[in-house]
């Protein structure tokens, strides 16, 4: 191809080469190629790119320069270097337009992290007068005491922290021990307060959960672009509540090969299906992505195929409340600050000790069923009275069961 007899018109410019090729049809065909990005095209059937042709145009070239004459461009030349050129602006605008965005989207997100560190300050002064006034008085202070404070973590774009101050004057003050717990939620929401004023300092996954559990999203499409764990998983919990307009649906799942645990959550419009129609007992071939956290717990579904029945599942159990007490610990000191988690206990059998509702293990320690248990006589009715392997969630020293394995099946309670 680097022949001159091959060639029937040729020519150059600052911007291209061609020329006409005699091929075997009775049209030449018509090669190009851009010289300022080295970019080929060519009329012949050839698949490959560049083809021989705009190879051997440009040999042709480099050897006899002089075979060239500089001259305007014919109509087919000029008319795909001008369409290169606006391809090439519209990438150059597109890029600049992306820059703009970027910075926008920073200027955002910086305004945002200020408002949220001037609620903070704000924030820390409350938990402090708290805690120099006394707790005694507490029980007397109005709704707005708490719906003010509330309010002004909305208005610093904190929603967490605003859940969490009308969790906090939520408690019930007529309880005996109410300070106990009212302490504990006061001292999670000045580690977090605290956690973001050192925020840079700090371990990234704990970076994430302070400010997910502040109100800060996590981008779902980068989440999903991520490989993830692939297991089959068990659905072993399901609860929703409405807030306003809203359902959140909380779907626990156990992997059965990796042996963790995820929660997936769910959010619809009141009248609306939700994407995945979790059930308990169901099993899932899924890839799930974690959101990152120091203590991966959170997950998304990448994808998923529903199996209907397996047979003789292993499922790791933990044998007792000691041995929970010790992987409790391990969390709480991953993550003092999370949330009630699922586990999985063997041979639990309900007693009533005390006035109330305990979950005894095969070595006889007791820990308590939350107040906020209700189907206990369901419960009670599956198991007969005997020691079942059951689901649970919960944290520390209080657990609702979810489940238990009953003739070899998983039975939702």
């Amino acid at each position: 191809m680097a022949n001159p007899a091959k060639w029937v018109s040729k020519g150059i410019s600052e911007e291209a080469l061609w020329g006409e090729c005699q091929g075997s049809g009775s049209k030449p065909y018509q090669t190009q190629v851009d010289l300022g990005a080295i970019a080929f095209k060519c009329s012949c059937p050839s698949r490959k790119f560049p083809c021989k042709h705009g190879l051997g145009l440009m040999l042709l070239c480099e050897r006899e320069p002089g075979l060239f004459a500089k001259s305007t461009m014919p109509a087919w030349v000029s008319d795909w270097i001008n369409k290169r050129a606006e391809k090439e602006e519209k990438k150059v605008e597109k890029a600049a337009e992306k820059s703009v965005d970027e910075n926008a989207q920073a200027k955002r997100v910086q305004a945002r992290e200020q408002k949220v560190s001037a609620g903070i300050a704000e924030l820390m002064v409350w938990i402090k007068d708290i805690v120099r006034g006394g707790i005694l008085t507490i029980p007397e202070k109005t709704p707005a005491y708490w719906d003010n404070m509330a309010r002004r973590m909305v208005d610093a774009q904190a929603s967490g922290l605003a859940g969490m101050v009308r969790n906090l004057g939520a408690t019930n003050f007529w309880n005996d021990g109410w300070q106990s717990g009212f302490i504990d939620k006061l001292l999670q929401l000045y580690l977090i307060a605290e956690g973001y004023n050192n925020i840079q300092n700090i371990d990234p996954d704990l970076q994430q959960d302070l400010r997910t559990v502040i109100g800060f999203t996590t981008n779902q499409e980068e989440l999903r672009a991520q490989t993830g764990v692939s297991d089959t998983w068990l659905v072993i919990g399901k609860e929703s509540r409405d807030e306003q307009q809203l359902t959140i649906e909380q779907n626990w799942l156990y992997g059965l090969k990796t042996n963790s645990y995820a929660l997936v959550l769910q959010f619809t419009v009141k009248g609306q299906f939700p994407p995945l129609n979790f059930s308990p007992g169901m099993y899932l071939d899924a890839t799930l992505v974690y959101f990152p956290s120091a203590l991966p717990y959170r997950a998304i579904v990448k994808d998923y195929n529903i199996i209907r029945q397996i047979d003789n599942v292993n499922i790791k159990t933990f044998t007792g409340w000691q041995q929970v007490a010790g992987y409790e610990t391990i969390l709480n000191s991953r993550l003092p600050f999370r949330s009630e988690m699922p586990l999985v206990i063997a041979s639990l059998t309900p007693v009533f000790y005390q006035k109330q509702w305990w979950l005894q293990d095969s070595e006889g320690c007791l820990c308590k069923i939350s107040a906020s248990y209700t189907n206990i006589w369901q419960l009670i009715a599956i198991s007969g009275g005997d020691p079942v392997n059951m689901a649970v969630i919960g944290r520390e020293n209080k657990y609702r069961p979810i489940g238990v394995w009953h003739q070899n099946n998983y039975k939702s309670i």
